[in-house]
């Protein structure tokens, strides 16, 4: 399985920094490599830059950003989805790795 690059956006990068600590953790204990990361919404235009991203989530606080994100990322083929508010807000790394991990399978 080929390593598995996600990129979750949020207003400061902050309080998303939990929450990839958390994916993180899921992800090893079940062998996917992996490189999770949260930037702040100004500075992901450089990452989708500089990275291979593969799936690109929005944390709640930012969805009002989706269709500006939908621009950018037209004809690229990485999949966009926002974060579910309550896994957001329970930190619940499982299930938004599972989210990320749909969105990647879809997109093949």
């Amino acid at each position: 399985m080929s390593k598995k690059t996600i990129m979750l956006v949020c207003s400061a990068g902050m309080s998303t920094s939990l929450l990839v600590t958390k994916m993180e953790k899921v992800a090893a204990e079940r062998g996917i490599d992996s490189d999770i990361f949260a930037v702040s919404a100004s500075d992901a235009d450089n990452n989708m830059e500089s990275k291979n991203v593969d799936v690109l989530l929005l944390g709640p606080q930012v969805r009002f950003m989706k269709a500006q994100f939908e621009k950018k990322l037209d004809g690229k083929g990485i999949p966009l989805e926002v974060i579910n508010m309550q896994d957001y807000g329970m930190m619940n790394g499982e299930k938004v790795l599972d989210q990320a991990l749909r969105l990647i399978d879809e997109a093949k």
